[in-house]
């Protein structure tokens, strides 16, 4: 069976129409008159009716066009992965970080792209848990979002980088002298946090749970800049990974160690099982030289 007879045979049900197809196809009516002919000789079986202007699918056409488009889609992956060993000089990586990560990974990224100035990087940012979800529903092909994972998802990790958490507080006197603070005194304040699509969100309510604690949630946000001016308003603590408390103003605000064995880890994600593209390896390989101490050997 020639492929492009699948491909012809399903843009014109896409399309209802033999000429829209043709249009979006690049070729002429009549090459898709006779392609679809063909197809219906080697099956043995009409697939499409006319009716006026309307095109409906037989049975046997419904069952084509289903299979079809599985076909050409295993097609379009043996497609990209020939494309891939193309040494990188084209292609597209699908890259997914939470909002947080953006200034962790800029020079890894830097580098990437001198190395690799062919390959498209398309990035997008969501929370942790969305990232997730998206490598393994095949919408992104590889992302960076805190550790550890569920271990029931079908997902390899590369740890890359470790951070401790901090309480943010706004700079007043009765936390000038505090070295540290516990989760227990936490629960004692109006908490600002990450909202749940956030694995740190997450790591957190467990970490609270474990302890018998309920914590007062006074306001969930995905910007962090914005929690950070809810603290300067005097409207609670917040709990940020370290590096972000550094680019704060020290003015108005304190930043103290949380006592708690969380840390802010981040790593790679990709889905188990599934094919990974060249770009995806010359991530990884780009990612474990920035961050030699971190990332172990990985052979992928």
């Amino acid at each position: 069976m020639d492929v492009r007879a699948l491909r012809y045979f399903t843009e014109v049900v896409r399309q209802q129409s033999f000429t829209r197809a043709a249009e979006k196809l690049f070729v002429t009516q009549p090459t898709i008159s006779k392609m679809l002919r063909q197809l219906e000789e080697e099956l043995g079986c009409t697939l499409l009716l006319r009716d006026g202007r309307k095109l409906h699918l037989t049975d046997s056409g419904q069952a084509v066009y289903q299979r079809g488009l599985a076909i050409l889609q295993e097609f379009h992956q043996l497609e990209t992965q020939i494309d891939d060993i193309n040494q990188l000089k084209t292609g597209e990586l699908r890259l997914g970080i939470p909002p947080m990560v953006g200034m962790q990974i800029a020079g890894s990224i830097s580098a990437f792209r001198r190395r690799y100035p062919g390959v498209q990087l398309k990035i997008s940012e969501f929370g942790g848990l969305t990232v997730q979800q998206a490598v393994l529903n095949g919408g992104l092909d590889i992302a960076i979002t805190a550790l550890p994972l569920d271990p029931d998802l079908a997902l390899n990790t590369l740890p890359l980088m470790h951070h401790p958490l901090c309480v943010l507080l706004p700079r007043q006197p009765q936390w000038l002298n505090r070295s540290s603070l516990t989760l227990t005194e936490l629960a004692q304040h109006p908490l600002l946090i990450l909202h749940e699509e956030f694995s740190l969100n997450r790591q957190l309510m467990k970490a609270f749970q474990r302890q018998g604690l309920t914590p007062d949630i006074a306001v969930r946000s995905a910007q962090w800049d914005f929690l950070a001016a809810m603290v300067q308003a005097d409207m609670g603590v917040a709990i940020l990974p370290e590096p972000i408390c550094q680019r704060l103003d020290k003015q108005s605000l304190l930043w103290l160690p949380l006592e708690s064995e969380l840390q802010w880890s981040l790593g790679l994600i990709w889905r188990e099982g599934s094919y990974l593209s060249r770009s995806a390896e010359a991530w990884i390989a780009c990612c474990r030289e920035f961050w030699p101490d971190s990332a172990p050997t990985l052979s992928v």
